[in-house]
């Protein structure tokens, strides 16, 4: 099973920069997607055997997720029955037979950290809420979770030390996600592999030099972490400035 997870910073921009190309080309069994910054009527995105599920915060132009799948799910959610945290469409879970594929848009600290009190608050819900999920049956997660977790997951980690994705309490939640039954899946296989980003300012040309942070993630239930196969990044895809991750498992 090929599944792909792409921040595409306004779906409405990417497709204008050979989103479809790279969708028709990949071939996913489930396409997730976040920051989709629109509402479902301002776009028509289908796919020949895809069905689509959209999740659109409140407020326009803003947030938002998407999953297109080959197989239909058993069930959909469209956040984790949670007001404060499900107005933003961060979070769609499928159900499948045999899996939860859950696709999430972690809230940005922002510059001066003025989200970090509620992304701490964000962070231990969705903890809760993916070992609910565990309970019944594994979980696959994926997406944008502004977060590197080690400083092997950015170029520069001395001098972003504190700023917002590299807190000591962002980086602390990550840890505790995985330390409760959880696998970042690129780091089973790649424990050492450097230069491996997935996000790049779009400033002083960091794309080009690959001064980057590997932020987007497709973390698993431990349970089925034998099933990965292969974990990629695929920062020659542009249409973004985050680059699509894949994750090919049993």
């Amino acid at each position: 099973m090929k599944l792909i997870s792409w921040n595409v910073n306004g779906i409405r921009a990417c497709v204008n920069k050979g989103f479809k190309d790279f969708f028709e080309k990949i071939q996913a069994d489930i396409f997730c997607i976040q920051e989709t910054k629109c509402q479902p009527d301002q776009i028509e995105l289908e796919f020949e055997g895809y069905k689509s599920y959209w999740n659109s915060a409140e407020r326009k132009g803003y947030s938002g997720t998407a999953i297109f799948t080959k197989k239909t799910p058993l069930n959909v959610k469209y956040g984790i029955g949670i007001e404060e945290h499900d107005k933003e469409g961060r979070v769609i879970t499928l159900e499948f037979d045999n899996f939860y594929m859950v696709d999430i848009y972690t809230p940005n600290a922002k510059r001066g950290l003025e989200r970090l009190d509620y992304r701490q608050i964000w962070e231990d819900e969705i903890r809760k809420y993916l070992l609910e999920l565990n309970k019944t049956k594994p979980v696959i997660m994926c997406g944008d979770l502004n977060v590197a977790h080690k400083e092997i997951d950015l170029k520069n980690p001395k001098s972003n030390k504190g700023n917002a994705g590299f807190t000591d309490e962002e980086r602390g939640k990550m840890t505790e996600l995985l330390e409760a039954g959880f696998v970042d899946t690129f780091r089973y296989l790649y424990p050492d592999k450097t230069d491996s980003y997935s996000w790049w300012s779009y400033m002083g040309k960091a794309r080009e030099k690959n001064v980057g942070w590997r932020i987007d993630y497709f973390i698993v239930s431990k349970d089925i972490k034998e099933k990965i196969k292969e974990a990629t990044i695929y920062p020659e895809i542009y249409g973004s400035d985050h680059c699509p991750i894949g994750l090919i498992i049993e």
